[in-house]
């Protein structure tokens, strides 16, 4: 799913999570994205840098021009942006090659920041295949907070309207 960027792999975390538990269900969501992320690097790098060097050329050497300026950063760079939720790993998986990140750096980042994401999308997916019932996952101190968040939610609406009013 990664390779091709089909939209879904965190329903793959949690079915990986319900069916083999953390470690395990963990250990495979990170090595099959990163080798999903990896071959979607390879892909673009095959056809998405050429597509791109033909219809932006200026604004492929500025980008590259940048990232060879924070050569000695990178891997920093990259494991911001995979562990923080800023930019979809499918832009990044297509946009490294384009911008000449190393793959070195490029899979060592998202070996590595891939597990905080996947460690919870599957320890959520065990928790989900834990369950007996829809009662279990909504009980009442769970309704409570729910309610409560929508309430905080409308109160900017409520406190227009009496300001309006008046």
């Amino acid at each position: 799913m990664q390779t091709f960027m089909i939209p879904g792999t965190i329903f793959m975390s949690l079915l990986a999570g319900a069916l083999f538990g953390v470690i395990k269900g963990g250990i495979l969501v990170v090595f099959t994205a990163t080798a999903g992320a990896s071959s979607c690097y390879f892909l673009s790098k095959l056809i998405g840098r050429p597509l791109v060097c033909w219809l932006w050329p200026e604004r492929l050497r500025y980008f590259q021009s940048e990232i060879a300026k924070r050569k000695d950063k990178l891997l920093n760079y990259m494991l911001f942006l995979r562990i923080t939720p800023t930019l979809p790993n499918t832009f990044i998986n297509m946009a490294s090659p384009i911008v000449d990140i190393p793959f070195h750096i490029f899979f060592a980042a998202t070996l590595i920041g891939l597990i905080p994401a996947s460690y919870i999308t599957v320890k959520a997916g065990r928790a989900l295949g834990d369950l007996r019932s829809v009662r279990e996952l909504y009980d009442f101190k769970t309704l409570v907070v729910l309610f409560l968040i929508g309430s905080v939610a409308v109160v900017p609406t409520i406190l227009k309207r009496k300001r309006t009013y008046e």
